[in-house]
This record gives structure tokens, sequence and C-alpha cells, in this order.
């Protein structure tokens, strides 16, 4: 059955750095009931993602989690009651519906409507959702990859990094990933197709690296930042490209942490190293999710997904993330079909 009230989590209190699940409290409250051009959306899966982190600190690129608010969250979840035309009771929609059960909204919350074409419903929230746009948007606009060349991606079994690294060997490039263990480096070889890959936390020393970039590196898919991006920077080639797509490795930015003077090496080799905010790119959206979903249906592209059940896990879950410890695009269930998790 339904639950009969609106389960919430909410932010108890703001992190210093990596949130856990005592950062987070239980709020239950009645179902609530959309108003005029609002629509009333009962989720069933919440999406983990490396951004929360940023969401919940002053400084970022959006405003904070209020303490005491709903935990902002990507997630896909079903009409149940409407008051807006364009959406009627069973709607599957993609959207900001955030940590809980019900969440009322309107086409500002809205990022998509749910594709069944495209395979099941989470699929929404991984590979045409956030983490497929960011990689295959990031790379046009900033990455540009050419045939011959070396791309170099971090956290490269992750949601993003493993579709960039796919998208890269598709557009005739050596690809090389970096990460975690060296289960997920296996992962890479056999599952996403790189070329190469190596266990960062095994070492990253200069060697290693040219080993596996015996050309350089022309565009490096930068999602941590940090002692990773420390090591990948010497190895540029002259126009090489940076994309940042994420600051994964580095726990907190006040006091700013120290680091190589990278300036002398971008002026020297005519670098660009550029920020990419997948919300910039709305517009392009719908033809991108189209252009996956026709890739994914050819059997070009591959997806994971590691799924914890209930909604109280998703604290647990993102401090799982935040520490490296997935297994593919981070989800939690919170229904099985009529069954509440």
């Amino acid at each position: 059955m339904p639950p009969a009230l609106n389960r919430r989590l909410v932010l108890a209190q703001r992190p210093a750095s990596t949130p856990g699940p005592e950062h987070f409290r239980r709020d239950d409250q009645p179902i609530p009931e959309p108003g005029e051009g609002q629509f009333l959306v009962r989720n069933e899966w919440l999406s983990i993602d490396p951004a929360q982190r940023g969401w919940l600190n002053a400084g970022g690129y959006a405003e904070p989690v209020a303490v005491g608010a709903v935990m902002r969250s990507l997630a896909v979840g079903v009409v149940t009651a409407s008051r807006d035309p364009q959406h009627a009771p069973g709607e599957r929609l993609y959207g900001w519906f955030g940590w809980q059960d019900y969440c009322v909204a309107d086409d500002a919350a809205l990022l998509a409507r749910v594709d069944p074409a495209n395979g099941p419903a989470s699929s929404a929230l991984g590979i045409f959702g956030i983490p497929g746009l960011t990689a295959y948007l990031a790379l046009q606009d900033i990455g540009r990859p050419q045939p011959g060349e070396t791309v170099l991606v971090s956290t490269a079994a992750g949601a993003v990094g493993s579709l960039a690294g796919q998208l890269a060997r598709r557009a005739g490039c050596h690809v090389v990933g970096l990460a975690g263990s060296d289960e997920k480096v296996a992962q890479c070889l056999a599952d996403f197709g790189y070329h190469a890959a190596l266990n960062y936390r095994a070492g990253l020393d200069a060697p290693r690296l040219r080993a596996l970039c015996p050309r350089g590196v022309d565009v490096f898919f930068d999602n941590t930042s940090g002692e990773i991006a420390d090591a990948v920077w010497p190895l540029l080639n002259v126009r090489g490209r940076i994309v940042q797509c994420g600051t994964a490795a580095v726990a907190a930015w006040e006091p700013p942490p120290l680091a190589p003077r990278r300036e002398r090496l971008v002026l020297a080799r005519r670098l660009r190293h550029a920020g990419f905010l997948v919300f910039d790119h709305r517009a392009h959206f719908a033809a991108a999710i189209a252009q996956l979903g026709a890739w994914t249906r050819q059997g070009e592209l591959r997806h994971r997904e590691d799924i914890e059940p209930g909604l109280e896990r998703a604290p647990a879950a993102l401090a799982a993330l935040l520490r490296g410890e997935n297994r593919g695009k981070k989800l939690v269930r919170l229904v099985d079909g009529e069954r509440v998790l």
C-alpha cells in the first residue's frame, strides 16, 4: 500500500566536509495536495550524486539546502494527482523531487518526461539523466576529442566517467581510465571499453601514468581535482583540454587547499581549462537524450546501477558514494510495485 504519510529526510545540521547519516533526520508530514498549476509526484527512484555534497555548503554554484529542508535530489516518480493540464496521473517524470515519498511540483522542477522506449525508469537518472548528459555535452562543448587523441578520465567507472570513456572511444580516441580499485579497473576494461586503466589508490607515479599515455594526454576529463589532477596535468600535450566536471577528491574548499601552480603550464602548452555545469545546457537535453538512446539501443553504450532499498538508506548511500564505494550509478529505490521500501 502507498505510505499514509510523506516520509521526508531533512537536513538536521550542516556538515563541515563530507555528509553522513548523522547530518539528516526523518520528518514525516501529511501527504501534500497540489495547487493550481501543480502536480503530485510519488517518488520511485532517488538519485545519489557527488554534487549533493556541494549543495549542502555555501559558496557553491547553487543555493545551499537550508537546515530543516528536504534534501535536494533528482528523482523519478509517477504523477498521482494533477491540477496542471500538461501532466496527467500515471505519467512518469524526472525532476527535482527531493528525498521524500511525495513531492508537489510544477514545471520549474521538471527536467524531462521519462521515455519508456529507453528502458527501465531508473535509467532516466543515469545514462539518460544528468550523468549521461554531462558526459555527452561536456565532451562536445569542451573536450572535443579527435580521432587518434588520448583521453584520460578520472572516476572512470563512475556514472559520468564510464560514459565519458565510452563516448571518447566511440570518437576514435585512445582512452585511459583512473579508478579507485582493482575491481573498478577490471570493469573499465571489460565493460566500458577503456584501452588502459589504473588503480590510483595503488600509486600515481609519473612512470606508470606515462606508460598508459605514451603520446601524452590531449583531453583530461576531470571528475576529482586533488592529487589525481596534480599527477595528470604534467602529461598534458600542447593545446590539451581539461574538462572540469567535478572536484570529488576535495572534501572542503575553505580554507583553500594547497596545490601546484599551473599557470605556466597553461601558458606554455596553450591549454584550455574550463568548468562544465550541465544545467547551463538545458536547451540541448532532448537532443542529447535522443542520441544516447539511439546508441544504447544499438548496443554501443553500457551502464551499470548500484541500488540501495529504502528511503532511510539515502544518507549512507551518499556517504558511500563519496568514499568511492559505488559500483555504478548510485540509486535509492523507494517502491517495489506498490510495496514501500
